[in-house]
C-alpha cells in the first residue's frame, strides 16, 4: 500500500490514515507514468531509480519548482525531497498526481527495513551461483546452516522458516542432480535438525508451515509431525534436483563463468524461448511436436519414407506457452521478456 500521507498537511496517526486513500500503482490513464512503471519492472534498479528521478526533475521544472538538480547516486532521500517539492501544490499535485504514487512507492519500498535483508537475500544467492562451479551442495549446505534460527533467537533481518525454503528450492534447482554421499548426507542431517526445531518453536505457524506439517495451530506441532515433514521436504528437494536429468539440451540452468564473465543463472523458460526464436532454427532437441488431426498423422506416417521436415515452433505467428509451475521472481520475468 502506497502511503499518500506525506503529500497532506495531515499529522501521521491512525485516525488521519483513513481520511487518505493509498495510492496505486496501475496508472491507464497516463501514459508517461505507465512508461515509468514499465522501465521500473524492466531495467536494473539503478537504472530504474535514475529514470524515477529524471522524471520528478522534469515534472518539477514544468511546474516551476524550486528543484535543485543533484547528478550523483540516486538515493531514497533525494527523490523524497523531490516529492515534497509537491507537497500542498493542488495543482501540481493532479497533474502529476500518478508519477507521484509511483515515486512514493519506489521511496517507501527503498526505505522499509525488510529492504536490506532481502539484498542480503539476493547476496547469498549470487554468491551460491559463483561458487558452485568450485564448490558443492555440501559446502552451501554448510553456509546455510548458521542462518537457519529458532524464533526466540532470530532478529527482524534474520529469515524466517518459510524464506529458508525459497533458498533451499533455488540451491536444489540450480545445483542439477544430487551425488549422495557420506559428507552431502551429514549436511543435509544438520540442516534437517535445525528446521525441525525452527518449525517446533514457531508461535504461530504461518499457511505454508500448516499445510506442509498438517497442522493448524503451532500447539499441535510435534517433534515427530515436523520431523516427517522436513524429510518430505528434503525428498522434494531431491526430486527438484532431477527435474531435468531426461533432458539433453535444457539440463541446466547454471552457466559456467569464465575468466572475463560471472556465473549466471538462466531460467529454463528463457534457454526455451531462445532456442524457439534463435535465427538459425535449429531443430530443437528438447521440445517435441505432438501430432494432432488426421493431416498430422498423415505427415507422421509419410516421415517413415520420406524426409518430412518437423513443424518449428516459431512457424506460429503467436506462441502461448503454458507454465505448470511459476516464475521465480520479477527478476526472471524481466530476463525471459528481453
Amino acid at each position: 500500500m502506497v502511503n499518500m500521507m506525506e503529500l497532506t498537511s495531515l499529522h501521521t496517526n491512525e485516525t488521519s490514515c483513513n481520511i487518505i486513500a493509498p495510492g496505486c500503482l496501475a496508472q491507464p490513464t497516463e501514459p508517461a507514468v505507465r512508461t515509468l512503471w514499465e522501465s521500473l519492472m524492466n531495467l536494473k534498479q539503478k537504472e530504474g531509480l535514475m529514470e524515477v528521478r529524471r522524471h520528478l526533475v522534469e515534472a518539477a521544472s514544468r511546474e516551476n519548482l524550486p528543484i535543485k538538480m543533484s547528478m550523483g547516486r540516486v538515493t531514497p532521500e533525494q527523490l523524497h525531497s523531490y516529492i515534497q517539492l509537491f507537497k500542498k501544490k493542488f495543482d501540481a499535485l493532479e497533474n502529476h498526481c500518478g508519477l507521484l504514487q509511483i515515486a512514493l512507492a519506489v521511496v517507501q519500498t527503498l526505505k522499509d527495513p525488510q529492504n536490506a535483508k532481502w539484498d542480503n537475500f539476493l547476496a547469498f544467492e549470487r554468491l551460491f551461483v559463483q561458487n558452485i562451479g568450485e564448490s558443492t551442495l555440501f559446502n552451501a549446505l554448510k553456509q546455510l546452516l548458521p542462518i537457519i534460527k529458532s524464533y526466540t533467537n532470530r532478529t527482524a533481518d534474520d529469515y524466517t522458516p518459510e524464506e529458508l525454503l525459497l533458498l533451499l528450492v533455488y540451491i536444489y534447482s540450480i545445483v542439477g542432480e544430487v551425488k549422495t554421499g557420506k559428507e552431502l548426507n551429514e549436511a543435509e542431517s544438520q540442516v534437517k535438525e535445525a528446521f525441525v526445531q525452527a518449525i517446533c518453536d514457531e508461535p504461530e505457524l504461518p499457511p505454508l508451515l500448516q499445510k506442509i506439517v498438517g497442522c493448524e495451530s503451532s500447539t499441535k506441532v510435534t517433534f515427530q509431525k515436523a520431523t516427517a515433514a522436513v524429510n518430505e521436504i528434503f525428498k522434494s528437494l531431491r526430486d527438484v534436483s532431477r527435474a531435468r536429468t531426461h533432458m539433453k539440451q535444457f539440463n541446466s540452468v547454471h552457466i559456467l563463468g569464465s575468466h572475463s564473465q560471472q556465473a549466471s543463472y538462466k531460467p529454463l523458460v528463457k534457454q526455451v524461448v531462445e532456442e524457439i526464436y534463435n535465427p538459425d532454427r535449429p531443430d530443437p532437441v528438447d521440445i517435441e511436436h505432438m501430432s494432432s488431426g488426421l493431416t498430422d498423422l498423415l505427415k507422421t506416417g509419410f516421415s517413415m519414407f520420406m524426409k518430412v521436415s518437423r513443424p518449428h515452433p516459431s512457424d506460429h505467428p503467436i506462441l502461448v506457452i503454458f507454465m505448470f509451475c511459476g516464475v521465480r521472481s520479477v527478476v526472471e520475468r524481466t530476463m525471459i521478456s528481453t
